[in-house]
């Protein structure tokens, strides 16, 4: 059997920061909550990208490697985030899995539109949690994490927009 590892005292993790200790626990672990939420969707895009098939496969197989390229770009930034600011994030995939709200989909099939229309759904919820974050690092004068968390909400908002349009009926126009 191995040997658990030892964690560090987590007092040995603080950075020194000017924010609240108490602002620092609620941003660092809603930062947390959002890594959980861009993981589990990063991974629930690729499984679409990866098993999307069809007659528009070409543009929606683009469509959401793009997305996930996006979402993967900002993981990073996250859990970084909740560091620079002295807080910790997470340790596992089992605690994300434990922490995020986005649903997984381990269908066998899903059709492509349904497959368009669960993202935006995902994404459209994203965003909302986002917002009440915002809300949170905003009143905490966090102005770094305030600033980041806009720019990923206007990206949550666009991949919602694109995952929208594409899955609307079309009529003769276009429209």
């Amino acid at each position: 059997m191995a040997k658990a590892k030892l964690r560090v005292a987590s007092d040995r993790l603080n950075t020194p920061t000017d924010l609240d200790p108490n602002d620092v626990k609620k941003i660092s672990e809603g930062l947390t909550v959002l890594l959980s939420d861009l993981f589990a969707l990063y991974i629930k895009t690729k499984n679409f990208h990866w098993h999307v098939s069809g007659p528009n496969f070409r543009d929606y197989h683009l469509l959401l490697d793009e997305q996930s390229e996006q979402i993967f770009s900002i993981i990073d930034a996250v859990g970084e985030r909740a560091r620079k600011i002295g807080g910790t994030t997470l340790r596992s995939l089992g605690q994300a899995d434990q922490m995020k709200r986005v649903p997984d989909n381990n269908a066998d099939y899903v059709s492509p539109l349904e497959m368009l229309k669960e993202l935006r759904d995902d994404n459209k919820a994203l965003t909302a949690n986002m917002r009440e974050l915002h809300a949170v690092t905003d009143e905490a004068n966090d102005v770094s994490t305030t600033s980041l968390l806009e720019e990923w909400i206007d990206q949550s908002e666009e991949r919602t927009w694109f995952l929208y349009e594409s899955t609307r009926e079309a009529t003769e126009s276009g429209h």
